[in-house]
């Protein structure tokens, strides 16, 4: 099969501009993105904890903490956001302390998730609400 240069020009912008335009899959929720870290397995309500302001005058910078000793990696959620995976933590056997801090953006009020893996397999979940005055993504 032989193409013109009309063609063929025609071709190349049509895929030119196919790869440029964004792909139409959405965000995946929380309770999927969940899923896939932990592969199902049933999570404890404890051995995880957040530290957060229970009120964040301004979601640009919201200072939180989280912890669980034991841990080899804590994946944190922010349910209200566009995107809501906001970090994950790996911990190496000669970490000092299955501890990190960070600062986050928050569109709104909404609820603050961390799932961590246990060095055992286990999985442990915790939730705490941060009540937002002034969104930090376009809000």
């Amino acid at each position: 099969m032989q193409f013109s240069r009309r063609q063929a020009l025609a071709l190349g912008l049509g895929a030119a501009a196919m790869a440029a335009l964004p792909m139409g899959a959405q965000a995946a929720t929380t309770d999927e993105l969940i899923q896939a870290f932990t592969g199902g397995a049933p999570m404890a309500d404890s051995g995880v904890t957040i530290t957060a302001p229970e009120i964040a005058e301004n979601g640009n910078t919201v200072p939180i903490e989280v912890s669980a000793p034991g841990a080899v990696s804590i994946m944190v959620l922010a349910t209200g956001n566009p995107v809501p995976p906001v970090a994950t933590f790996n911990f190496g056997p000669l970490a000092a302390a299955q501890t990190a801090a960070t600062r986050i953006r928050l569109a709104q009020t909404q609820d603050l998730v961390a799932v961590a893996k246990m060095a055992d397999g286990s999985f442990a979940r915790t939730q705490a609400t941060v009540k937002v005055t002034i969104g930090g993504c376009g809000g």
